[in-house]
C-alpha cells in the first residue's frame, strides 16, 4: 500500500487485515517507487492519495502504466480528467471519497476481477495482432512464391504448409524465412 497519510494508511491497512490479508506492505516513500514495488511483488497495489495535485496523480499513474498489477486508488477528491487519467493509467478501481475500512474487501475484489478481464483483453489483443502480423507475412510469402515459381495462390499455400509440416514448424516461421531470403537475394517482398 502506498500513502500520503499515516490515519487514512492505517484505516486501509485496518481493512485490509480484516478481509484477509495477512502480508501488508505500507509504503510511504515514493522514490524508487516502481523498484520496490517489482522487489515486493505484491497481489493488489492499493494507493492512497488523500488530496492529490496533478503531479502527486502523474506519479503515481506512471506507477501504474510500469507495474501490471490490480490496482486500487482511494483519493479525496477528484474531476473528470484525473478519472479518465487514472483509467488510461490502468488503474482497475477509483474511489472517491470512500475510504472505510469495511468498503476495502469488496473494493478489492473488484480491482483485481477488473484487472482479469482487462488482461485477458489485453491478451487476447496482443494474440490477435501476433495473428495478423503472421497472416500478412504469409501473404507475402506467397506472392515471393506465386511470382518466382509462376504458382497460383492456393498451390503456394499448400507449399508453405507442406514446408512447416516437413520442418516442423509453424507456417508464419516458414514465411518469414522466405521474406528473409528474398531479402538478401534483393528480390523485391510483394
Amino acid at each position: 500500500m502506498i500513502h500520503q497519510n499515516g490515519v487514512r494508511a492505517s484505516i486501509i491497512e485496518e481493512g485490509l487485515r480484516d478481509a484477509g490479508y495477512s502480508d501488508v506492505t505500507v509504503v510511504a516513500e515514493t522514490r524508487g517507487l516502481v523498484r520496490r514495488i517489482q522487489e515486493l511483488a505484491p497481489d493488489v497495489v492499493v494507493i492512497d492519495l488523500e488530496n492529490p495535485d496533478r503531479e502527486a496523480l502523474e506519479h503515481m499513474f506512471e506507477v501504474t502504466r510500469a507495474v501490471r498489477r490490480p490496482i486500487a486508488m482511494f483519493v479525496d477528491r477528484s474531476d473528470a480528467a484525473m478519472i479518465e487519467a487514472a483509467i488510461e493509467a490502468g488503474v482497475s478501481a477509483y474511489v472517491v471519497d470512500g475510504l472505510r475500512k469495511e468498503r476495502v474487501r469488496p473494493i478489492l475484489e473488484m480491482a483485481v476481477s477488473r484487472f482479469a478481464a482487462f488482461d485477458r483483453l489485453r491478451d487476447e489483443l496482443e494474440r490477435t495482432r501476433q495473428a495478423l502480423g503472421e497472416r500478412r507475412t504469409i501473404e507475402r510469402a506467397k506472392g515471393i512464391l506465386m511470382k518466382r515459381r509462376g504458382m497460383s495462390e492456393e498451390e503456394a499455400y499448400t507449399m508453405l504448409r507442406q514446408s512447416a509440416m516437413n520442418q516442423g514448424r509453424r507456417i508464419g516461421e516458414v514465411a518469414s524465412s522466405i521474406l528473409v531470403a528474398a531479402e538478401l537475394l534483393g528480390e523485391e517482398p510483394v
